[in-house]
């Protein structure tokens, strides 16, 4: 199985980077193929540029710039996401991945008179989020309503990977959490993880 681990922390001392890699050597230990992206240790440019743009509705698609990172997640079974949520919104960094990555051609078809936008990711049947937060979760839940949640959900995956399952893990008040919460949270990703890991049953 493939798995695609991307964490966008610029700290490589961070509780990010630390559980990136424990999620790296959970899945190594399964026998996964792991790939550890850190998109800031690689120096990832997120800036899409103008010959990419211009080139969006061209066929192919000119994702020379990216092609290491384009075939990292046309292989990806499974995607895991580790990132801190930052002004209720993805890191920079990791909104330039997704933009510059998750391309037509690759991702999804662009919509035409034919019929709507058509997802091309039917290898990536699980996506996995782990996120940190200084807000309370009663902020993020019910103020905000998720937006990191709802846009990765809504706005990529289910677009351009309708057929993966998409789960959601934040540890809230991050710059507060004790050594049990740290505990408890690092429990539920690595269960997280095991399920998405687990061979998928007849008929799925």
């Amino acid at each position: 199985m493939s798995v695609l681990i991307v964490s966008a922390h610029p700290r490589g001392d961070s509780l990010n980077r630390h559980l990136a890699e424990t999620l790296a050597a959970q899945a190594r230990a399964s026998g996964a193929d792991v790939t550890l992206l850190d998109l800031y240790a690689t120096g990832f440019d997120p800036v899409l540029t103008a010959a990419e743009r211009g080139s969006f509705y061209a066929t192919p698609y000119d994702g020379a710039a990216v092609a290491a990172q384009m075939a990292q997640l046309s292989r990806a079974e499974v995607l895991v996401l580790v990132f801190p949520t930052w002004w209720f919104g993805l890191p920079a960094i990791l909104k330039g991945w997704i933009d510059r990555v998750w391309v037509p051609g690759l991702a999804y078809d662009h919509a035409s008179d034919l019929g709507p936008i058509r997802g091309r990711l039917t290898g990536l049947r699980q996506v996995v989020v782990v996120t940190t937060l200084g807000a309370p979760e009663w902020v993020d839940w019910l103020v905000m309503r998720r937006p990191v949640a709802r846009v990765l959900r809504w706005g990529v995956v289910k677009v351009c990977a309708p057929q993966a399952r998409f789960r959601y893990l934040a540890l809230h008040r991050v710059e507060n959490v004790s050594p049990d919460r740290l505990r408890r949270f690092e429990r539920r990703i690595t269960a997280a993880l095991a399920a998405a890991l687990r061979p998928a049953g007849p008929g799925t």
